[in-house]
């Protein structure tokens, strides 16, 4: 390029691009990489300029060479003012980030949260007792007579094989359900009696939605002529309560020794209600079972000291483990017992459905 003229049209043209360049640029590293495209010897702009020095005739040289240093003067002023700015700037944003009031009260620190086995014990508790039932808890270690045989569970039943249990030298064993406590309860208070009785139960069982040790809530109600429609009454009205909604509800026929006529209660699927065939929770049935119960057998009674021809009533047991999956979301039964404090303090790595 020999004609100064077009060498300084040219730099004009530069000068603008860098400054249109510079106002987009918010940050020193931006800058920084900006300056080095622009200023670099081979491949920049501005630093390129030098080698049309070739083609200038010598006594023009001088000239060329003022007018390409006064841009390169002109753009490193202008680069280094930009970039003091921007460090101003970015040291002002980390100090506010960084800067510490030693006069702040401290935050409170989380020292850790109840189980959601407890909290679940404890609302069904509430709601139970607000229903007129008292609470009484049993002994863990059992006798084989109040676990199964004052159950209506002789020893050549076939009962005892759906329950796998721990037994100890002596022949006492850990419970295999709450249902024992009614027998305790029935010869200590007599009738009418309501009560409630939660707690630990041990069988012979681990996996993703069984443990050998797990929590269940017994209820017993024993009175003069209760009907079989109280018992459905009691246990809608606890899902209602529980759950914070209507769900829909069905009454399954089933087999326990200790109930007749028996059944299991299942509620729609709190994941899907039923829509979703691929569904987690419920492996596209749409429903969960969340109860056993029935009316006591007149056996039953008889063995808690009381006439069943006077009194009769009913019986059920709630999983409170499954519950608790249930209500928070938990897709893994392990996880409740597993000691991960910060799976807890986190809200159990979920969302708290109701």
């Amino acid at each position: 390029m020999a004609d100064l003229n077009e060498l300084k049209e040219q730099i004009k043209e530069i000068q603008n691009e860098v400054k249109k360049s510079l106002e987009g640029i918010d940050s020193s590293k931006g800058l920084y990489e900006y300056k080095k495209l622009m200023l670099d010897g081979k491949r920049g702009k501005i630093g390129s300029l030098m080698r049309g020095m070739g083609s200038v005739p010598k006594e023009l040289k001088g000239d060329y060479g003022k007018n390409i240093n006064a841009l390169k003067e002109w753009a490193t002023d202008l680069f280094d003012e930009i970039d003091n700015k921007l460090k101003q700037q970015e040291r002002n944003l980390r100090y506010e980030a960084e800067k510490i009031d030693v006069t702040e009260p401290a935050a409170k620190t989380a020292v850790g949260r109840l189980n959601p086995i407890t909290m679940v014990k404890y609302e069904l508790t509430d709601i139970f007792t607000a229903m007129g039932f008292e609470v009484y808890e049993g002994t863990e270690i059992e006798t084989d007579y109040y676990n199964f045989t004052a159950l209506n569970t002789p020893d050549d039943h076939p009962a005892r094989d759906m329950q796998d249990t721990f037994y100890f030298p002596d022949g006492t064993l850990l419970r295999t359900h709450t249902s024992p406590v009614q027998i305790r309860a029935m010869l200590e208070y007599g009738a009418p009696l309501r009560i409630i009785c939660p707690g630990k139960v041990y069988r012979r069982d681990n996996d993703t939605t069984h443990s050998p040790m797990f929590n269940q809530m017994e209820g017993l109600l024993v009175d003069k002529n209760v009907p079989f429609s109280v018992m459905k009454g009691t246990m809608a009205e606890m899902l209602n309560a529980f759950f914070g909604k209507s769900l829909k509800y069905r009454f399954r026929a089933s087999y326990f020794p200790f109930t007749e006529p028996s059944m299991e209660l299942d509620i729609e699927c709190v994941e899907c209600s039923g829509h979703n065939e691929h569904c987690r929770v419920c492996h596209g049935t749409g429903w969960l079972e969340v109860a056993g119960m029935g009316m006591v057998h007149p056996n039953v009674i008889r063995a808690g000291k009381i006439d069943p021809d006077e009194y009769n009533g009913f019986a059920f047991g709630i999983g409170l483990d499954r519950m608790s999956m249930l209500k928070y979301g938990i897709s893994d039964l392990r996880l409740l017992f597993d000691g991960n404090v910060s799976y807890f303090l986190s809200g159990f790595g979920g969302v708290e459905r109701c």
